[in-house]
């Protein structure tokens, strides 16, 4: 192989060629076995439903219109709400900030569709300032320490739950995940795949920076 350097045409040994070539495929297998297993473990996890009594359960939040869940995050309502009648827990947590715009906050709407639900009122606890995953995950776990409260049943779509019990974990509540069956997700699989992909763009960036979308 050759080579120019400084003007001057110089030839590289081969054996450096083929090491170099070797390391390129290397690194390239080796991000391709990573995506597959990171894929395996979002749609496995997906697929869990881990519901069993604990201190808590967290709705994650999604997009609200004026007050009103959207159909997202209606799904993950109605199937918190579902847990909460069924024992799981007797602490509801909804999660969500203000989006630019927004009159509300997620965690207000969520809020009030729980108490139309029969959710008692001082049976839930609010995180209202979050926007991203990262900062719902880290301010709910301060939410649940401030309660003495030290495990919860997280909802979230399929898609969303493996990296929403990575966090929580690592931010040190003892979590389980309990994925809505009913989200609009699920009879769109184009939407599912874009979640998927999603998934493991924000894993990614996770495990480089410790923080994430």
């Amino acid at each position: 192989m050759l080579v120019r350097l400084r003007g001057q045409v110089q030839e590289v040994p081969r054996s450096l060629t083929r090491d170099l070539v070797t390391l390129i495929a290397i690194a390239i297998a080796g991000g391709a076995f990573l995506v597959v297993v990171a894929t395996w473990r979002i749609l496995a996890q997906g697929d869990r439903d881990e519901a069993r009594p604990a201190d808590a359960i967290v709705v994650m939040g999604a997009a609200q219109y004026d007050g009103r869940p959207s159909p997202v995050f209606r799904a993950r309502l109605d199937h918190a709400v579902e847990l909460y009648r069924d024992g799981v827990a007797p602490v509801l947590v909804v999660t969500g900030g203000k989006q630019p715009g927004d009159r509300t906050t997620e965690a207000a709407s969520a809020r009030a569709y729980a108490m139309a639900h029969g959710v008692p009122a001082d049976s839930i606890l609010v995180e209202d300032e979050a926007r991203t995953t990262f900062e719902s995950i880290r301010n709910v776990a301060a939410v649940l320490r401030d309660h003495d409260l030290r495990s919860a049943v997280f909802v979230s779509d399929r898609p969303h739950m493996y990296r929403v019990l990575r966090m929580a974990r690592d931010a040190g509540v003892a979590a389980w995940g309990s994925p809505t069956q009913t989200s609009p997700l699920e009879r769109d699989a184009m939407a599912r795949v874009d979640a998927t992909a999603h998934e493991l763009g924000a894993l990614a960036v996770y495990f480089v920076t410790g923080e994430s979308p």
